[in-house]
């Protein structure tokens, strides 16, 4: 882990020096056709499987991708590939090859056998093999090609469901349930705060202080292993009861901007339920859809009407055309899950009704 870091930083810093210099951009095959050579004046990289140092410049090179991406679609400031210490490199990825698993053993090539826990059978073909350091041990991570599950015509889509997403109710749905916020950040906050100021009084890099860290890591392993479990569990519970479930498209990273209303956001964390609901929703030949919200809290389901003043009392929608009155996040949820069988044709909102299970 050591070496790679290492060769990562070698390789940021040969593309900064080379443009600085020479207004030359290295890319990933300039650098990897140097590996060899690197090997004969420092041996040890011959103890690293080739396809794993290749990895590095090629994670390197994405990086370098992923800025001038940014760059070029936002007017802001973006912050230009760093160096990388020790203790933040985490991973190296055997890409293709160099890997087995025989029993419950697993071989890596230049490393040998390791004992792994198989918490589940592997499906599929396996494509790489990335092994993981957190603060709890190591983890090793499949990348599988499975065959595509076929999806569920629309005309036998039976069941649907439309969510709206909030801070109050971590999700109302259309047919009236909803889901509570267990606000995981929020419940060990104070756990937080106390081992930061434990941390903060040690002497920086001493056995104390690296305890101390090690007692902050685990107190963020438990809420980051809480709040997977929780989108796991409702993600699930969707795919299982619905036949097409429709979302918010939500900027989140525009709404993190909110001073006030950041942290519970970010505790909420929408987009895991929603990326978890997606890959189960293809698994099970499921239709999940992201909509566009603009004015879906503002227009009533009923009538159609669009009225800024139609969410005057916080929580509730009162209509100022038909005077249909309703939760506001319900209301919400209907308009979303609408839209989304607009999207796939079915336009009529009776037949909405019906599929979101509603008793009007």
């Amino acid at each position: 882990m050591n070496l790679c870091c290492e060769l990562y930083n070698s390789a940021l810093q040969e593309r900064r020096e080379a443009w600085r210099l020479n207004r030359v951009s290295i890319n990933f095959h300039a650098q990897a056709v140097q590996l060899p050579l690197i090997k004969i004046d420092r041996p040890e990289f011959e103890n690293i499987y080739s396809q794993v140092l290749q990895d590095v410049l090629r994670r390197l090179s994405k990086t370098f991708d992923n800025f001038f991406r940014r760059v070029r679609q936002s007017d802001a400031k973006v912050g230009f590939p760093r160096f990388k210490s020790a203790s933040r490199y985490d991973s190296f990825c055997y890409v293709q090859s160099g890997f087995k698993i025989v029993g419950d053993k697993l071989h890596l090539s230049k490393i040998g056998n390791v004992k792994v826990k198989l918490h589940r059978a592997l499906c599929g073909t396996i494509k790489t093999c990335t092994i993981k350091r957190e603060s709890n041990g190591w983890y090793v991570i499949f990348a599988c090609e499975t065959e595509n599950t076929i999806q569920i015509p629309i005309s036998e889509i039976k069941t649907a469901v439309g969510l709206d997403l909030g801070l109050t109710t971590f999700a109302t749905l259309s047919n009236n349930e909803k889901i509570k916020n267990p606000k995981f950040f929020k419940t060990d906050e104070k756990a937080l705060c106390k081992a930061n100021r434990a941390l903060s009084k040690e002497t920086k890099h001493s056995k104390p202080f690296k305890r101390r860290v090690k007692i902050l890591q685990k107190i963020h392993r438990r809420i980051k292993n809480r709040r997977n479990d929780f989108a796991h569990q409702e993600s699930r519970k969707l795919v299982n009861a619905f036949d097409l479930i429709v979302f918010e498209d939500l900027s989140i990273t525009k709404m993190m901007q909110n001073r006030y209303l950041a942290k519970s956001i970010a505790d909420a964390a929408w987009n895991q339920l929603i990326s978890f609901t997606n890959y189960k929703a293809v698994n099970a030949g499921k239709i999940c859809k992201t909509i566009n919200p603009a004015y879906t809290s503002q227009t009533c389901r009923i009538c159609g009407h669009l009225d800024k003043a139609n969410r005057e009392t916080w929580g509730k929608f009162d209509c100022k055309k038909c005077h249909h009155t309703e939760h506001a996040d319900a209301n919400a949820s209907k308009n979303i899950l609408r839209i989304g069988l607009d999207s796939l044709g079915i336009q009529s909102l009776e037949a909405a009704s019906k599929l979101c299970l509603v008793a009007e």
